[in-house]
């Protein structure tokens, strides 16, 4: 193939990927009269709007303290987990939005959370505070594991005491050896079996 035939070639493989690149283009064109290219008919189907993010939505500050609350939508989340991750939940950013506020007006972290205690209760903190009833809540699981633990360690002393009680009583002396079972006719016997298939 001389270099002739590779321009040719070359120039072909151009010419052809022209012509199928324009092909999209004509369609477009064709379409541009109907006037229906890049109109979208139902918006909700692309799902809500949502606000553009700004840095005050990443802040660390902010992050701790939305750690610190609960997401008011059942969801069991706290606010900044629920608004980074359920994109369907209409709670967390307005939560979001009163934590900036408050932030941004100058309260401390304790301020902001206080505040959200007092507008919806204790229910919007992750963790109830450990005072008064509460503090049943962290210590009862804890007193009952180790109840339950004494308890099944009770058990098993006592068994125990009970088995090694009852296997003196029935049995030889420990550190005696035991006795073979059966009379002296059938040991015989035995031996001569063995004595057979030994053969």
């Amino acid at each position: 193939m001389n270099e002739h035939d590779g321009g040719v070639s070359r120039r072909r493989f151009l010419h052809r990927l022209g012509a199928v690149a324009m092909v999209p283009l004509a369609a477009q064109d064709s379409l541009a009269g109907r006037g229906d290219i890049g109109t979208l008919r139902d918006p909700a189907v692309a799902g809500r709007s949502r606000a553009p993010t700004v840095a005050a939505d990443f802040d660390q500050q902010i992050k701790a303290i939305e750690q610190r609350l609960a997401c008011s939508c059942g969801c069991t989340l706290d606010i900044f987990t629920c608004r980074t991750t359920d994109f369907t939940c209409t709670y967390s950013p307005k939560l979001h939005r009163e934590v900036v506020a408050m932030h941004q007006a100058g309260k401390s972290a304790q301020e902001i959370i206080d505040a959200f205690v007092a507008e919806y209760g204790e229910k919007a903190l992750m963790a109830p505070k450990p005072e008064g009833f509460n503090l049943w809540g962290y210590l009862l699981p804890g007193a009952a594991i180790t109840a339950a633990g004494a308890g099944l360690f009770a058990f098993i002393s006592r068994r125990r005491t009970r088995l090694a009680a009852a296997g003196e009583g029935a049995g030889p002396a420990a550190g005696a050896p035991a006795e073979p079972a059966g009379s002296d006719a059938e040991m015989e016997r035995l031996r001569r079996a063995l004595a057979e298939v030994e053969d």
